[in-house]
C-alpha cells in the first residue's frame, strides 16, 4: 500500500510514482517553499498545492494537463475579440499584482492555495529570473493575467484570473505565441479543467510527461 511520505528539512523528493490515486496526485506532506525546494519539485514534475490552515502538500497526478505550444487553439470569436485592439498584453510587468489577484479571485468563488506564504515563495522566484507572469490590460486597468515557472523549456503554469470575460484565455494564448517563439516544448496545466481543454490543451499519461520533462528541463 502506497503512503503519503513525509518531507523534513533535507531537500528531497520520493519518486512521483509513488503517488497516490485517490486523492489522484498526492505525494507528500511537509517541507517548506523554499526557492531550492520549489525548483526542485518542478523539475521533477511535483507542485505544491493546500489549502490555508492545512499542512503543506505535494502532488504529482495522473494523468497531467499540457498544453504543446505550438497547438494552442484559438477560437473565431476569441481571435476576433484579440483583434478588437482595447486589450494590451505584457510579460514580466506585475508579478506581484498577477499573484495576488489570483489568489483573490479563488478565494472568492472556491478557497485559495495562494496563501500569503506563497505569494511570498513565489515572488521570490520572480526576482530570481525564475517565475513569470502575462498581463492583459484595458487602459491602466488589469483585467486578467497568469503566472507560472520557467524551467529550461518547459513553462509551468500555476494560476489564472480574469476580471472580464476572455481575459484570461488571452493571458495563454499570448503565452503560449511567446513560448513557441523561444523554442518551449511544453506548458504544464496540472489537471484537466474544460478551459484549458477548449484552448487546445490535452492529458498525457504520467510516463510520457515524465519523459517530456525531463528533455525539456535538462538543455
Amino acid at each position: 500500500m502506497l503512503e503519503i511520505w513525509q518531507l523534513d528539512d533535507e531537500l528531497w523528493f520520493p519518486p512521483v510514482d509513488q503517488a497516490l490515486e485517490e486523492p489522484n496526485g498526492l505525494l507528500a506532506v511537509g517541507g517548506d517553499l523554499s526557492p531550492q525546494r520549489l525548483l526542485l519539485a518542478y523539475s521533477r514534475g511535483i507542485f505544491p498545492w493546500f489549502s490555508e490552515g492545512e499542512p503543506l502538500l505535494w502532488w504529482s497526478p495522473a494523468p497531467r494537463m499540457v498544453l504543446f505550444p505550438n497547438e494552442v487553439h484559438v477560437s473565431r470569436s476569441l481571435r476576433k475579440r484579440m483583434k478588437r485592439g482595447d486589450l494590451e498584453v505584457t510579460f514580466d510587468q506585475d508579478f506581484a499584482q498577477v499573484i495576488h489577484l489570483c489568489g483573490e479571485v479563488r478565494r472568492y468563488r472556491e478557497g485559495t492555495w495562494i496563501t500569503p506564504g506563497m505569494e511570498l515563495a513565489y515572488n521570490e522566484l520572480h526576482q530570481q529570473g525564475y517565475a513569470h507572469s502575462v498581463e492583459v490590460w484595458q487602459g491602466d486597468q488589469l483585467v486578467g493575467g497568469l503566472y507560472g515557472l520557467a524551467l529550461g523549456r518547459v513553462f509551468f503554469g500555476e494560476s489564472m484570473f480574469s476580471r472580464i470575460t476572455d481575459a484570461s484565455k488571452i493571458a495563454l494564448v499570448s503565452l503560449a505565441r511567446k513560448l513557441e517563439a523561444l523554442d518551449f516544448t511544453l506548458i504544464d496545466c496540472q489537471v484537466y479543467s474544460p478551459h484549458l481543454a477548449s484552448l487546445g490543451a490535452r492529458e498525457l499519461e504520467r510516463n510520457e510527461f515524465l519523459r517530456l520533462l525531463q528533455q525539456g528541463v535538462e538543455v
